[in-house]
């Protein structure tokens, strides 16, 4: 496959070398384990694997390293309970297997930490906790006392309550969205494959495992598969996505193989295990990867080729006069995309003006605002600093 022999053919002399570099400026990170590493055949928690990962958390936690966990694994935990055999097929089934699974997730970890005479907290997070602005920053707060105090947070979504329209999708985003939350320099994400292959390593015999990604490119996005776990939600394809995702703020991600022993640990010290993902050349600064990655947008505004232009290759703000229309219904202060006359969003910003209000300045310039609304908040649609090309 091009795809694979691209990535190993160029890279492969300096991934060994490159790993060591990028792993001497980390001092946090963020560990996301996935539900099939931490379970058994019979879908209920691992605790030997749980023992072994937190034995190796542990050796990097006391050699100065700042560690966050994002784990999964509640649900699974849970569905025994309710006699469930397979996958909670409902909302409710999946909130009740989470509220009893939960305590037994946190249970496994603070028994496996204690034996290191290391002490766990959970955070439990719904997109709305960081979504809103004040909530990000006071969850940032938490996890930087936790750090400071030697505690490892231990994060998970909060399924007991969560509902379509605040849950984050699956742990992977989450991971990513933890990531730039806490300002690591790191994601690791552990499943249950090796890394990231050319093919879906299940299916293809054929498949290779390529161990260094230097940019998330459309044909790596399509190698990505779907999810084959009656256990997890995430598959190759939402993994890609949290690492193309961290990228953008100029953080690297791991991906290596969770249930194999000493994996973690020969991954942190610069060993060629599973697949580094590296960053993308230009990053965003953490107030514009939050509204990229974290709002979520209730609006859209169409404009025409002139201001698409201007957004896209020049950075400025949206002004009336490059609007074509507003579509859907949403206050001042919201996330909206921005989208080009064929419909296509191409960026991603917070409205200084309601829907309401845009329907009736869209078009006119800017020392129109105030003769048409009676006030005026600014001369912009969104102002630059709010606004993200994607």
């Amino acid at each position: 496959m091009l795809l694979c022999g691209v990535f190993i053919s160029i890279f492969v002399r300096y991934n060994s070398t490159m790993r060591k570099e990028i792993l001497k400026k980390v001092k946090r990170i963020v560990i996301k384990i996935g539900s099939r590493v931490l379970t058994c055949d019979d879908n209920g928690l691992d605790s030997a694997l749980i023992g072994g990962l937190a034995g190796e958390v542990s050796h990097f936690r006391k050699k100065g390293y700042e560690i966050v966990i994002v784990s999964s694994g509640a649900v699974a935990a849970g569905r025994k309970e309710l006699g469930l055999g397979d996958r909670p097929r409902t909302i409710p089934q999946k909130q009740a297997a989470a509220a009893i699974g939960q305590s037994k997730l946190m249970r496994a970890y603070e028994e496996a930490f204690a034996g290191h005479e290391i002490k766990v907290a959970q955070l439990l997070l719904t997109r709305d906790d960081l979504a809103n602005r004040l909530r990000f920053l006071n969850a940032r707060a938490t996890i930087d006392t936790l750090l400071d105090c030697g505690i490892i947070p231990i994060i998970n979504e909060n399924d007991t309550v969560v509902v379509d329209e605040i849950k984050f999708g699956d742990n992977d985003n989450l991971s990513a969205l933890v990531t730039n939350l806490v300002e690591a320099q790191l994601l690791v994400i552990l499943t249950d494959i090796d890394g990231f292959y050319s093919a879906d390593p299940r299916t293809d015999p054929d498949a290779r495992l390529i161990h260094l990604v230097s940019a998330i490119t459309r044909e790596v996005e399509r190698a990505a598969g779907g999810s084959a776990s009656t256990v997890g939600t995430g598959g190759m394809a939402t993994k890609v996505a949290a690492a193309k995702k961290v990228g953008k703020s100029g953080v690297s991600t791991l991906m290596i193989n969770g249930k194999t022993p000493g994996n973690l640990e020969r991954a942190l010290t610069g060993d060629e295990v599973g697949t580094l993902f590296l960053p993308a050349d230009t990053s965003l600064n953490r107030r514009k990867h939050w509204i990229a990655y974290t709002l979520r947008p209730v609006g859209r505004i169409i404009v025409d080729n002139g201001a698409r232009e201007v957004l896209a290759r020049h950075g400025r703000s949206l002004l009336p006069s490059g609007v074509v229309r507003v579509e859907g219904k949403f206050d001042r202060g919201a996330c909206v995309r921005v989208c080009g006359p064929d419909g296509t969003e191409f960026a991603r910003g917070i409205a200084d003006y309601s829907s309401r209000e845009i329907e009736l300045i869209h078009g006119r310039k800017s020392g129109e605002i105030e003769q048409i609304l009676g006030y005026r908040y600014g001369d912009d649609i969104i102002h630059r600093d709010n606004l993200v090309v994607l």
